[in-house]
């Protein structure tokens, strides 16, 4: 890894104390670490300081507004910026070529392919890879928006894409945990999509019309109205996508897409019946 790293990273974090000092390991070259936490209860900002990094904190709103405040509250180092979540990991690969990008690069930000790990194997089939996010951004430029449970670049935004993948574990461990927040992502992603007012023809032309990240997010939209969800999600992340090739650990994860898919169903419907009461 390079001795003076040309950019920065950000750190998400709430009660990570079991992520955090993985995360931070794989960073530990870079010279200018922000952990920007929630309002953790676990020694999560012990460890970040024992780290080095700088720790800042914000009542968390949603993920976009997070990260927006972060350049702000943070005064980076540096003019890139890498933002990065406590359950994810550098590869050596990604450091280089993050540090080799120019100040001058001709983007707002750069889009980085995760690699997504599930009891300890990288499930290479059913999980879309690569699904581009927007990771590695100029802060004097860039802003994120929300989208669903998550974030992405706002319109108008100017990206590249790095070539080299960071790791993200998706390991489930207590299945309460796992049900609770994604029963929570249910409700966002719904909200969300309404939000949009979109119809599914439009998003149907998208996809066909479209490539990479747009035909994804085209699909997502489209996703909304098919039926049968959860079948339709094992299907397609299971048989289509290869997810049996994944072995044991794809089957395991193809399901809790599955059972996630049902209750994005479950809060569908509930958001219809209500709109149909008087």
């Amino acid at each position: 890894m390079p001795a003076s790293p040309s950019f920065s990273v950000v750190i998400l974090t709430l009660n990570e104390e079991c992520n955090l000092p993985g995360c931070l390991d794989s960073i530990r070259s870079c010279d200018d670490i922000v952990v920007l936490d929630s309002g953790s209860t676990d020694r999560t900002l012990e460890f970040a300081r024992k780290a080095g990094a700088r720790v800042i904190t914000r009542p968390f709103t949603n993920f976009a507004d997070q990260r927006n405040h972060a350049p702000s509250a943070a005064g980076f180092r540096h003019p890139w910026v890498f933002h990065l979540d406590a359950d994810e990991r550098f590869t050596p690969e990604l450091f280089a070529e993050c540090a080799g990008v120019a100040a001058d690069a001709p983007f707002d930000g750069y889009y980085a392919a995760p690699k997504m790990i599930f009891d300890g194997r990288w499930l290479r089939h059913c999980t879309d890879y690569p699904a581009w996010q927007a990771r590695f951004v100029r802060p004097a430029s860039f802003q994120f928006i929300q989208a669903g449970h998550g974030q992405r670049e706002a319109p108008g935004m100017r990206m590249g894409h790095l070539q080299s993948p960071y790791l993200h574990d998706i390991s489930v461990t207590d299945l309460a945990v796992w049900e609770r927040k994604h029963r929570r992502y249910a409700r966002e992603e719904v909200a969300g999509h309404a939000a949009l007012h979109t119809s599914a023809w439009p998003e149907f032309r998208r996809a066909l019309s479209s490539a990479g990240v747009e035909r994804r997010r085209a699909l997502k939209r489209l996703s909304f109205a098919l039926p049968f969800r959860p079948a339709m999600r094992l299907i397609y992340q299971y048989l289509l996508r290869g997810g049996l090739l994944d072995g044991r650990a794809g089957w395991r994860y193809c399901l809790l897409q599955s059972r996630y898919e049902g209750f994005i169903s479950e809060e569908l419907c509930r958001v219809a019946k209500n709109a149909r009461q008087p």
